[in-house]
This record gives C-alpha cells, sequence and structure tokens, in this order.
C-alpha cells in the first residue's frame, strides 16, 4: 500500500476566490486523493462491519456562489447518499484535517440515536483522550472529549438543526497529513474505536 497524504497545496485550496475555480481546486487536487484513500477505508469499514459500506465523495452541487469552506469524503451503509444516515467522514478545513462519525441534522431517528448516546454517555466519555467533538458540521471549532456533557447529547436529541459529530482532528502542520500510510492507519485506529457507535446508532 502506498497511499499519498495531503500537503500544504490541497490545505491552501480553501484560500482560491471563486467558486468555479475553487471546485476546479477541489476536484483536481483533493478529489483523487479522496478516491484512493476511501476505497482503503471503505475495504476495512467492509470487512470489520461484516457488511457492505459505500464510499461518497462531496460534490458540493448546491452551491451557486460561495465556494465551500471544507470538502470530505464520507462512508455510509446506503449506496445513494449519507446525509440522512449516521456515516463516517474525512475532510479538510483550511488548517486541519477532521475525521468523524458524524450524525448530523437530516438524519433519521435522530432522537433515537441520541437517547441511544445518552444511555452509553461513559462509553463515549472513555474513547481516547485526543478525541474531539463538533455540534456542527459547518464550523471548524470542536470541544475536547473531557469537556462533552450530557447538555451537549440532549441538545444533539431535542434541537432540530443539532448535530454530533466525534472523532479527531489533525493540524494541517502535523507531519503525519502528508505520509498517506501513516495517516490512513491513524484514520482507521479512529474509525475502529467509533464502530461500537456507529453500530448502535444504525441499531437505534
Amino acid at each position: 500500500m502506498n497511499l499519498i497524504g495531503f500537503v500544504r497545496s490541497d490545505f491552501d485550496t480553501f484560500q482560491i476566490d471563486g467558486l468555479d475555480k475553487r471546485m476546479e481546486a477541489i476536484q483536481s487536487r483533493i478529489q483523487p486523493k479522496f478516491q484512493t484513500i476511501g476505497e482503503e477505508l471503505v475495504d476495512h469499514l467492509s470487512s470489520n462491519l461484516g457488511n457492505e459500506v459505500f464510499l461518497h465523495i462531496a460534490k458540493h452541487a448546491r452551491r451557486t456562489v460561495n465556494p465551500p469552506k471544507d470538502t470530505w469524503l464520507a462512508i455510509s451503509h446506503n449506496k445513494r447518499g449519507y446525509k440522512k444516515h449516521p456515516h463516517f467522514q474525512v475532510g479538510l478545513f483550511d488548517d486541519h484535517l477532521f475525521i468523524w462519525l458524524a450524525c448530523i441534522y437530516e438524519l433519521d431517528n435522530k432522537q433515537e440515536i441520541a437517547k441511544s448516546f445518552l444511555s452509553n454517555y461513559k462509553e463515549l466519555k472513555n474513547l481516547p483522550k485526543d478525541f474531539v467533538v463538533s455540534l456542527d458540521h459547518m464550523k471548524k471549532d470542536s470541544i475536547n472529549l473531557d469537556e462533552l456533557e450530557k447538555s451537549h447529547l440532549e441538545r444533539f436529541r431535542d434541537v432540530k438543526k443539532g448535530e454530533f459529530l466525534i472523532g479527531r482532528h489533525v493540524s494541517s502542520n502535523d507531519p503525519i497529513v502528508s505520509n498517506g500510510d501513516e495517516l490512513v492507519g491513524l484514520i482507521k485506529e479512529t474509525y475502529d474505536s467509533l464502530i461500537p457507535f456507529y453500530q448502535m446508532a444504525l441499531q437505534a
């Protein structure tokens, strides 16, 4: 396996002005890497989950004016889409790479999933100490896992636009992001920790 990681110019894509130019750069610089890395992750997740999963690469098709501030790949058990389902993500903002188990606002059965996570709050808190949580996939910021409180999960349950993403942030300056094999190793390790919660969300 010889996978290509992400370099400075990939992150600098998000400094390019204009929707068309930025999309061209996303398509030429980043998406081929997403395809290769995504196929490796699909194989890993399929064998660890015991069922088929599918790769989706963000197209940003609804955008007509504002260029995207980030881009990502998603992996879901559904061949047609991922936003309505719990899914795994890897993506880039201009200053970091994110690795998520993502439950976003379009989710079906959001309340049941939130209840399931609340019931397993202790197990969530026992995930690796460098894990972070996002409550809005559109924003860069996250909170450290040790700052996660039940009220965050209650908000995810009760607020229509509430979201819950958990995983890791890796700085664009971290040498691991440019080493494809090491990066994919870290992503797989992150996903392996999150598989029980993914399965929990699916069953909810």
